[in-house]
């Protein structure tokens, strides 16, 4: 009966997915061909330390890896949850892991508090700053919420040594409740960090006026935090950045964000600049519009189709290529279809072409969570 049940994927691409949504439905897997064709064949450092920390917050999971690392074999197990310490790999950000854990904590047995060690924030994976202004708000619009949400920065890390440290808490939830979200509203305001470790407490400043000098022409209600940690709080490389959200008054939250390239790649960036393109990045986020910003297109969608019977809408921008894959992925784990309708520049007139997708949920109950 696993047998006949078990879904087969080839290839490295979309690992995560694939693990998340195969611990949530309960159904094993099996991954072929990862890397095969390559001198370094297999599964890389930062994707065994994934699978490590989805066997640290599952119980009585079966994981199979052959011994060149290209076939991977997984049954999952029950979500267990409970306080938690994790060293993730320094080849990719924290965000990276986390992303993953959003999707996985509400439904633990036990509510997670999840210590992460690793690099905060890089140019690849969506920084610890992001997903904690973007990804809990949309957590709470599901029926997540309470005080033991939190995701909490104890040091920065930078690449390529990293050495942050990060604090992620969630409550657990029986069911979901259903979703009304095709109104994004107008921005009022916008908020940001400039974080600077290792280097001189000016860059962040710097940072900060030159975004400032793009960002006032468009609205007045701008704050952006300078963030100066010290000491062995700033990690062990140098670096710095900026991460900048955008609030609309129906409480979407758009993000964008840049880092500094790690010491010793690629060439020197100035503060100036890379304040600059922040703030066009957010403006160009803020085009592409929706009521969820690109990072957490996945996020918002599992929450769709986990929750209970009854429909859910969320207008999104433009479908980024990792959201298409998930829809797909969606589809073969949960049998799950969303009617996806385009909106036009003009019938919503602002930004680019938008996209509302409807869906009714499959009514997932938290099954490891016993009615008290």
């Amino acid at each position: 009966a696993g047998e006949a049940q078990c879904l087969s994927y080839t290839g490295c691409n979309f690992l995560r997915q694939r693990l998340v949504l195969a611990t949530l439905s309960g159904r094993p897997l099996k991954i072929r061909k990862i890397r095969s064709k390559e001198e370094d064949p297999g599964l890389r450092d930062f994707e065994a330390s994934f699978i490590r920390l989805i066997d640290k917050v599952t119980n009585g999971s079966r994981i199979e890896i052959n011994q060149t690392g290209t076939t991977l074999y997984y049954q999952p197990g029950l979500l267990y949850g409970g306080s938690l310490e994790h060293d993730c790999s320094p080849s990719r950000g924290i965000g990276y892991y986390l992303e993953s854990l959003l999707c996985l904590a509400p439904f633990m047995k036990h509510p997670l508090k999840i210590v992460l060690r690793g690099v905060t924030n890089d140019q690849v994976d969506p920084s610890v700053d992001v997903l904690k202004a973007t990804a809990l708000p949309l957590l709470k619009k599901f029926g997540i919420d309470g005080e033991s949400l939190e995701i909490k920065i104890n040091r920065r890390g930078m690449p390529p040594k990293g050495g942050g440290e990060i604090v992620f808490a969630c409550p657990v939830r029986k069911v979901l409740q259903p979703v009304q979200f095709t109104d994004p509203g107008k921005i009022k305001r916008i908020r940001g960090t400039a974080y600077s470790v290792r280097v001189s407490p000016q860059m962040a400043n710097r940072m900060v006026e030159s975004a400032r000098g793009i960002l006032n022409k468009f609205l007045p209600d701008i704050y952006i935090y300078t963030d100066h940690m010290k000491g062995v709080n700033s990690g062990k490389s140098p670096g710095f950045g900026m991460c900048l959200t955008a609030e609309t008054i129906n409480g979407t939250v758009l993000s964008a964000e840049l880092a500094s390239n790690p010491q010793g790649q690629g060439t020197a960036v100035l503060p100036e600049e890379l304040g600059q393109n922040c703030a066009k990045l957010l403006l160009e986020e803020v085009y592409r519009g929706g009521c969820v910003d690109s990072t957490n297109q996945s996020l918002a969608l599992l929450l769709m189709t986990l929750g209970q019977r009854d429909v859910s809408k969320v207008l999104l921008g433009p479908l980024s290529p990792y959201t298409i894959e998930f829809l797909r992925h969606l589809r073969s784990f949960f049998q799950i279809m969303f009617k996806i309708e385009t909106k036009t520049a003009e019938e919503e007139h602002m930004g680019g072409e938008k996209v509302l997708m409807t869906c009714v949920g499959i009514g997932f109950s938290n099954l490891s969570k016993t009615i008290r």
